[in-house]
C-alpha cells in the first residue's frame, strides 16, 4: 500500500478493528466477576472451608473480601496500561497483545488451581490486572492511527465494544462451567480458549506505514468540529502540563465508577429484585449477560454519536440520565420491579461503555493519535481509580446490608463528572488557531 492520503479506509483498518474486538472479548472477563462472586460469598460462613460438591476445597469469602480481587485487578490493569502503551508504540500492537492474552490465561488457571482466596488474588486480581493492562493498550490505539477524526469515536467504540460485550457470552459460560465442572474447572477452560483465541487475534493487528494519513469526512467538517481536533502530536511530558489531561482523567475515573459498582454486583441485584420469580433467581446472569451486550452497544452507539453531537455532549447525556437511573436504584429493587431493574442497570451499563469510547476518542482528539498509545495509557489512570466504589460498595453492604447509599453517592459523582466535562476544552498548542 502505498502511503500518503487515501481516498478510504483500507481493509487492513477494518482488520485490525475486528481482531482488536475478538481480543478484548476475552479480556472482559472482568464483567462477570459477579458469577464466581456469588458462589463464593456467604458472610455466615466467611473463612469455612466447603467440603463437598465440585467446590470442594474453596473458601468461603465476605463481600469485601470477594470485592478484592476485581478492585485490585482494576488497579493493575489501569497501571499496566503505560507500560502497555509503550510496548504498542514501540514494539507494534502484536507483541502487546500476544503477552497480554498469556498473562490472563495464567491468572485464570492460577485462580483456578489455587482454591484459595490468595489465588483469586493473585491469580484474577494481579496476573489478570497485567494481561488485561498490557493487552488492553495494543488493539484501541492501533485501530485509532487509521481514521480520521469522523470515525474515531465509531471505531473506539467497536473496538472497546468487545471487551464490554464479553459479558455477554462469559457470563452465562462461566455459569455452565461452575455449574458441571466448579470454580476451578471454570477457570482453567476460560484460561485455556482465552490464550488461543488472543495469540492468533493479536497477529491481526496492523498499524499504517511511515507517512500514511488516514481519510478525511466525505461530508464538508464544520468550524467547530475542526476545531476539536488538535493538528499536532503530543507528547506525554507536553501532555502532562496541560490541566486538561488531569480533567480527563478525573473524567475517565467519575464515569467509570458507577459502572464497576453496578458490574461487581450485577448477579446478586438480580437475585434480590427477582427474589419471587423461581426462574430469574436461580439464573440471575442473565441480567450480566443483558449488561454485557448493552455495555458493549454503548461503547458503539456512544462513540457514533459522539462523533455527530460531540463527545462533551455525548459524555453529558450518558451521565445525567446514568445518575438519575442510580438513584432510583433502591426504590425499584425495593418494588421487585424486575422489567424497571433491566432499564435503569441497563442505562448504567450504557453510559459506562460509552465513557469506554468516548476517553481513548478525547484523548485523541485533544492530543493527537501518534503518540495515543502511551498518551491514552495514562489518561486510563483514571479508569483504574474508578474501583473505590465496587470496594466501597462491598464494605457498605456488609455494615448495612443493602446497597443503596453507594448508589447515592455514585450517582452524585455522576453529576459531578458532567460539570467537569462542560468546562473542560480542548488545550492548545503554540501557534495552533
Amino acid at each position: 500500500m502505498t502511503t500518503g492520503q487515501v481516498t478510504k479506509e483500507p481493509i487492513q483498518a477494518w482488520i485490525t478493528t475486528f481482531a482488536g474486538t475478538a481480543i478484548n472479548l476475552c479480556l472482559g472477563i472482568l464483567y462477570a466477576w459477579s458469577i464466581w462472586k456469588s458462589s463464593l460469598v456467604n458472610v455466615d460462613k466467611a473463612g469455612q472451608v466447603i467440603e463437598e460438591g465440585m467446590n470442594a476445597g474453596w473458601t468461603y469469602l465476605t463481600n469485601a473480601q470477594a470485592a478484592t480481587p476485581f478492585s485490585l485487578c482494576i488497579i493493575i490493569f489501569a497501571l499496566l496500561m503505560i507500560p502497555g502503551g509503550r510496548i504498542q508504540d514501540k514494539f507494534g500492537p502484536k507483541v502487546g497483545a500476544t503477552v497480554g492474552g498469556l498473562f490472563l490465561a495464567a491468572g485464570c488457571i492460577v485462580a483456578g488451581l489455587m482454591k484459595s482466596y490468595a489465588g483469586l488474588v493473585f491469580g484474577f486480581g494481579i496476573l489478570g490486572g497485567i494481561g488485561m493492562g498490557i493487552g488492553y493498550a495494543s488493539p484501541t490505539p492501533a485501530a485509532l492511527k487509521w481514521f480520521g477524526p469522523h470515525r474515531r469515536g465509531l471505531v473506539a467504540g467497536l473496538v472497546v465494544g468487545g471487551y464490554g460485550g464479553a459479558a455477554l457470552y462469559i457470563g452465562p459460560l462461566a455459569q455452565y462451567l461452575i455449574d458441571h465442572y466448579g470454580i476451578t474447572g471454570s477457570f482453567v477452560g476460560l484460561g485455556i480458549l482465552f490464550a488461543v483465541v488472543v495469540i492468533i487475534a493479536g497477529q491481526l493487528l496492523l498499524t499504517p506505514p511511515e507517512g500514511y494519513v488516514p481519510p478525511g469526512s466525505k461530508v464538508a467538517a464544520t468550524a467547530k468540529q475542526m476545531a476539536a481536533a488538535t493538528k499536532h502530536n503530543w507528547n506525554a511530558s507536553e501532555m502532562l502540563k496541560t490541566w486538561q489531561f488531569y480533567a480527563l482523567v478525573f473524567m475517565f475515573m467519575l464515569t467509570t465508577q458507577s459502572g464497576l459498582l453496578i458490574i461487581a454486583n450485577a448477579k446478586s441485584l438480580m437475585v434480590q429484585a427477582g427474589k419471587n420469580i423461581p426462574f430469574l433467581a436461580a439464573n440471575a446472569w442473565i441480567l450480566v449477560s443483558f449488561g454485557g451486550f448493552v455495555n458493549a452497544a454503548g461503547r458503539v452507539g456512544t462513540g457514533f454519536y459522539s462523533d455527530k453531537i460531540g463527545r462533551v455532549n455525548a459524555y453529558t447525556i450518558n451521565c445525567t440520565i446514568s445518575a438519575i437511573c442510580l438513584f432510583a436504584l433502591p426504590f425499584v429493587i425495593a418494588m421487585q420491579n424486575v422489567p424497571l431493574l433491566f432499564l435503569v442497570v441497563g442505562i448504567a451499563y450504557w453510559q459506562y461503555g460509552g465513557g469506554l469510547a468516548l476517553l481513548p476518542s478525547f484523548t485523541a482528539d485533544f492530543y493527537g493519535p501518534k503518540n495515543l498509545g502511551f498518551n491514552y495509557g495514562l489518561v486510563f489512570l483514571g479508569w483504574g481509580a474508578g474501583f473505590f466504589m465496587a470496594r466501597l460498595g462491598g464494605t457498605i453492604e456488609d455494615v448495612t446490608g443493602s446497597l443503596n447509599t453507594a448508589f447515592y453517592i455514585s450517582g452524585a459523582l455522576l453529576i459531578a463528572g458532567v460539570i467537569l466535562a462542560r468546562i473542560t476544552t480542548r488545550p492548545k498548542y503554540a501557534g495552533e488557531e
